[in-house]
């Protein structure tokens, strides 16, 4: 006689079921063996499928923090993730003056001296991050994601390409109609004017680094960099292209995390002000 049994399927990002028919020379009112085992994994598998609906990102909100503090905390939450230890975690905060250069390491689109990089008031840092060399600072949303792209299947595309849409729907929200940018050009852009970087590191699977959108940043920092490595573009800013007045820039911070929990399938978001281990002077 035939019988159908399921089991599971395991891969790197997600579970799934396999039935399949045994064709069995079993006597009547004879079990199969397997029996236990399937209905024991069609159990397990309807676990797992009720904690991917109840997945929750932990957001964490700050205001200015110096860039190597975030650093630090990026990446020792990054372990903390990659062990099991932490569920999904995004960050969400601000950097005094600093420019980052990625692992490529492109001085040369610094167009000044560290020595007069300091005498602004400003710091250089070199980081493991893809991209080339960005500005951060003051008035522009900072968001770190610390995520497994596992959990949910992304590849490290696919995941920047989701990035690039949450810039771009916070933007419409102001009425600017922002755009990815041409092969090449990460990050999101109005016309020839970029309006938000990106810059990840995926360990593992698990992301750090993330995305710099320009709320209303002093612009003229851009003038001393070639921007992500791209001559004869300008830098634009959700204030100098939206054509309505904007709220604090708190509740921007806040649509970019709900837009990255929509974008990545997260069912619940818990929010936390501040609440990580960082010395209270790293902190403003």
């Amino acid at each position: 006689m035939s019988r159908m049994a399921t089991f599971l399927r395991f891969s790197s990002s997600r579970v799934s079921l396999i039935s399949f028919t045994l064709l069995l020379d079993k006597p009547p009112g004879s079990s199969l063996p397997l029996d236990g085992l399937a209905a024991a994994l069609v159990h397990i598998q309807h676990r797992l499928y009720q904690m991917s609906l109840q997945r929750t990102l932990k957001a964490y909100k700050f205001g200015i923090v110096n860039y190597l503090n975030a650093l630090k905390l990026q990446e020792r939450l990054s372990g903390e993730r990659k062990a099991g230890n932490i569920q999904d975690t995004i960050l969400s905060l601000q950097h005094p003056p600093t420019y980052t250069l990625g692992k490529r390491r492109t001085d040369h689109n610094l167009l000044l001296t560290e020595s007069e990089v300091q005498a602004m008031g400003a710091e250089v840092h070199y980081t493991e991050r893809g991209g080339d060399i960005t500005f951060h600072g003051p008035r522009q949303a900072i968001i770190y994601p610390i995520i497994s792209l596992r959990a949910i299947g992304f590849g490290a595309r696919k995941y920047v390409e989701g990035l690039e849409s949450i810039m771009i729907e916070v933007a419409s929200l102001y009425g600017v109609n922002a755009h990815p940018g041409k092969a090449g050009e990460t990050g999101v852009w109005v016309g020839d004017r970029k309006i938000g970087a990106i810059g990840v590191r995926i360990s593992s699977g698990i992301t750090s680094h993330g995305l710099a959108f320009n709320i209303d940043p002093d612009l003229n920092y851009f003038k001393h960099i070639v921007p992500c490595g791209i001559r004869d573009k300008g830098v634009t800013s959700l204030r100098r292209e939206a054509q309505m007045q904007l709220p604090e820039d708190e509740v921007i911070h806040d649509q970019l995390i709900q837009s990255f929990a929509k974008t990545f399938h997260f069912k619940d978001m818990q929010w936390s002000q501040g609440g990580l281990i960082l010395p209270a002077d790293e902190i403003k």
